[in-house]
């Protein structure tokens, strides 16, 4: 019976968090979000977002970015949301939940996932003025605000958050300083000998670390105002600004307040299908529970767990959680640590294999059963072979253990292979899917891409950390089923883009025909190529032209006719058969007489103009005829192409910075500038976006960029494979607080890597997610120099902006080249007829009813 007779059946979740999410959409994949009213009290004043990456908003990711509550999710299942009104009061015999707006709402089912509260020790001043806690957005909000003023910045804590928050005061120009009570960082994921490495590495990055000592008090001035903190030690600290991030407690008050019974530390009780032990109607889900092992599950991949577990429940389905893998990889102010298993060695008779690099800060443990069973490990400074060590974790692995920990040349390493798994190994722990389950996505659901994998079994879609490993799994079982995966560019050539980029680069092959004909398979030599193979090809040599021999202009003999129907007039060709005229405005930047000259020559042509995201103006609807005489008039008023129509560098993008903005720490506008003029031309396997932001705030969306520049007090932080569009991807931090002459060394480094080692048609978001070993593989190459081709990469962008030259200005003075720019061949005079336009808002658009099939006029045309 419903809580309201006759009424649909309510489910009410109090708390909208990550697991929250969670449950939400386990309830939407099993229907219930139809045959349910469902009703959502969040307390935060915003849905459902990242806190794992909280601390990514200090590296320029805005509380939207975070978001991960997609509007269009909520409405399409009727999902009743309300931010800012969390849950006051449960009445569990009449089964009504109050709002703190003084909703009262009735339910059948009621959802508590309400998560869990920072601990900060009963210390005096605790509360004082400069005094915060690490735990939401609007926490960081006011921290932000706050170090503004500040100096000096201290962590109570050397947990995971802990680390973060350190990081983050140092990225706010704070000097930073870590208090931990337990005698090493970490202390709960890593053991004495990881902590000793985590700790050198962290004391290199500059931040003060204090362990084995506890926080006494906290010190203020007459004010109230933080001046600094006692130590158990006897010594004091001065500082200004202090975080407590000293572990979290089970937010568990509403449960007690209405009976329900919890744990002698806390936590709601449940058993395993999560339902509470004192009343079969109200669930506990994530950090708030005390699931039915004893443990409150601290970490977001139990949580998601439970949250399935309970919605199964609810929907009759059979579901139980007895327990979650705790282990956890993470990357801490740039460290790879992660522990899986037993990683303390807490089971009988245990041994230790461990190898340890106290100069290079890595730290390899393997704790190894009697029989040879890998119980668990810790690894610090590389956690490359994590998800394969972890899914081995109960088994005894094929090689000896020591082999598993040894650097690749040193000794009898030995690098395992994830096909080298039991299929019940579980490959990716937050969402609990086995190597099975991914391997009949392949044979039985015809999945054969990471991409359509990750949709079908949701692997690799929570922290990432299994996607390597599960390219490997894809591509393995792909060939063990007989499927040939030809690695070929086309039908025209069996290597791959970058195979051929290395045989045009090291031979200096400066035509197409000749690498077809000396490379190409055998059908194809001596032939034409093909639409797919002509252009990618076109591309390497154009990008490659100072150093193989061949000219960089795309209209150049045979480079003409490789290149595709844009480059071909070096123009956007539109919907009517008109085209676009889109000049670099670097940086955004723009003069008055420039922005006149666009405006008289839009004017007498009359075009189109919008102003874009890309901080330029865009002209549309020049007949191709058009096009030279725009153009002359552009170039003799000092402006170039801005290459929208290529597969090359579009445009840097600039907040103003420092020179007029209140919070900008760098010149923004001056570096977009200089990368822009710096890269333009240079021709990829795909288009490339950049942005630069003069401070934290990120108003130049620097991190949705292939690559992205974010000011700090101390320099200049590089992300790089970001993507807008329609599969998003925010940007990953590859080196931060550089020089100007840092920055562009190492941009530099990596578009001439990613030319050289992208697939044709590959973003740079998605070359980083396939190309073997990832970011950490990239920031290997450019930044370390791992491969030794550092110096080669630079001389090849050198080579490139020291031969650069104006498309349109070479074109405009040759009489050949413009003859080109007719409509008809046989008519040169003609224009195209099916060109025309009627007039909107005091502008134009195409006149599309002029393009018909049969008498019907095209979908979205004008009507007359």
């Amino acid at each position: 019976m419903t809580a309201t007779e006759g009424a649909t059946p309510t489910i009410v979740l109090v708390g909208h968090g990550m697991v929250g999410q969670r449950f939400l959409e386990a309830l939407a994949e099993r229907g219930l979000t139809a045959t349910h009213r469902v009703v959502v009290l969040c307390e935060e004043p915003r849905p459902a977002y990242d806190r794992v990456a909280l601390t990514s908003y200090f590296s320029g990711r805005t509380p939207e970015d975070l978001s991960m509550t997609d509007s269009a999710f909520i409405e399409t299942h009727g999902i009743e949301l309300y931010v800012g009104d969390p849950a006051e009061t449960v009445d569990r015999e009449a089964k009504k939940v109050t709002a703190r707006s003084g909703r009262v709402f009735a339910y059948d089912t009621l959802v508590l996932a309400t998560g869990s509260f920072p601990f900060v020790p009963p210390v005096p001043n605790k509360d004082a003025e400069g005094c915060f806690v690490y735990r939401t957005i609007e926490d960081l909000l006011a921290i932000e605000e706050y170090a503004r003023t500040a100096t000096t910045g201290a962590v109570v804590g050397g947990g995971l958050l802990g680390l973060e928050a350190a990081g983050a005061l140092k990225g706010l120009g704070l000097t930073s300083h870590i208090v931990e009570f337990a005698p090493r960082l970490m202390p709960v994921q890593v053991d004495a000998g990881g902590g000793a490495a985590l700790l050198r590495t962290i004391e290199d990055m500059g931040l003060s670390v204090h362990t084995g000592v506890g926080t006494q008090e906290i010190v203020v001035d007459e004010s109230g105002a933080v001046t600094g903190m006692k130590l158990s030690d006897g010594s004091e600290l001065a500082t200004d600004l202090v975080v407590f991030s000293a572990g979290v407690r089970p937010r568990d008050q509403l449960a007690r307040d209405c009976g329900l019974t919890v744990g002698e530390r806390g936590g709601i009780s449940v058993d395993e299908q999560c339902r509470t032990v004192t009343d079969p109607h109200v669930y506990a889900i994530g950090e708030c529970a005390l699931a039915a092992d004893g443990r409150v599950y601290g970490l977001v991949a139990p949580g998601y767990e439970q949250a399935e577990t309970a919605a199964a429940t609810i929907a009759a389905d059979e579901a139980a959680f007895t327990g979650a893998d705790l282990s956890t990889k993470l990357k801490l102010l740039g460290v790879d640590v992660a522990s899986f298993g037993d990683a303390h060695g807490t089971a009988e008779d245990c041994l230790d294999v461990v190898y340890s690099d106290s100069r290079a800060g890595l730290y390899k443990k393997l704790v190894i059963g009697r029989d040879g069973t890998l119980l668990g490990g810790i690894l610090v400074g590389d956690a490359d072979a994590y998800g394969t060590l972890r899914a081995f974790t109960g088994s005894v692995p094929p090689v000896a253990p020591e082999s598993l920990v040894l650097p690749a040349g040193a000794g009898e390493s030995a690098q395992l292979g994830p096909s080298a798994l039991p299929d019940e190994a579980i490959v990716c722990s937050c969402h609990n899917v086995s190597k099975g389950t991914i391997r009949g996505a392949v044979t039985e659901h015809s999945c054969t891409t990471v991409p359509e994998v990750k949709k079908c079994t949701k692997a690799g879609t929570g922290c990432g950390s299994c996607v390597k490993v599960l390219g490997q799994l894809v591509t393995a079982e792909l060939e063990a089923s007989g499927v040939e995966v030809d690695k070929g560019l086309c039908g025209c050539f069996s290597q791959t883009r970058e195979e051929l980029y290395e045989i045009v680069l090291a031979l200096r092959i400066n035509t197409y025909q000749d690498l077809l004909d000396r490379y190409g398979r055998d059908g194809a030599r001596g032939g034409d190529g093909c639409d797919v193979c002509k252009p990618a090809i076109g591309s390497i040599i154009a990008s490659l032209a100072p150093i193989i021999g061949a000219s960089g202009y795309v209209l150049d003999g045979e480079q003409a006719a490789l290149q595709e129907t844009n480059d071909h007039f070096l123009a956007n060709l539109q919907k009517n058969g008109s085209y676009s005229v889109v000049p670099r405005i670097p940086g955004g930047e723009i003069t008055p007489e420039g922005l006149i000259v666009i405006g008289e020559i839009a004017r007498d042509f009359g075009l189109y103009t919008k102003i874009t995201g890309g901080q330029r103006i865009d002209m549309f609807g020049a007949r191709v005829e058009q096009l030279p005489l725009i153009w002359t008039r552009l170039v003799d008023a000092g402006f170039e192409s801005g290459h929208a129509y290529g597969k090359s560098l579009r445009t840097v993008k600039s907040c103003v910075g420092q020179t007029w903005c209140r919070y900008g720490v760098q010149d923004s506008v001056r570096m977009a500038i200089d990368l822009e003029l710096r890269y333009r031309g240079l021709r990829s396997p795909h288009k490339l976006k950049s942005a630069v932001s003069g401070c934290a705030r990120e108003c130049a969306e620097a991190q949705s960029k292939d690559f992205g520049v974010i000011a700090t007090s101390n320099g200049w932080n590089l992300y790089v494979g970001g993507n807008g569009g329609a599969t998003p991807r925010h940007a990953d931090l590859l080196a931060q607080d550089l020089t100007d002459a840092e920055l562009i060394r190492l941009i530099d480094r990596f578009l001439m890597f990613y030319i050289r080692t992208a697939d044709r048609l590959e973003r740079t978001s998605t070359w980083l997610e396939r190309i073997p070993g990832g970011l950490d593989h990239v920031r290997d190459v450019v930044v370390e120099d791992s491969l030794g081709i550092c110096e080669e990469l630079e001389s090849l962008m050198t080579a490139h902006v020291a031969h650069y030259a104006d498309e349109w200005a070479t074109t405009i003075n040759d009489p050949e080249k413009l003859a080109r720019f007719v409509s008809f061949v046989n008519a040169p005079d003609t224009p195209d007829p099916v060109v025309g336009f009627v007039p909107e808002r005091e502008q134009i658009k195409p006149d599309l009813p002029l393009l018909t099939i049969g008498h019907r006029p095209l979908e979205g045309s004008a009507q007359r």
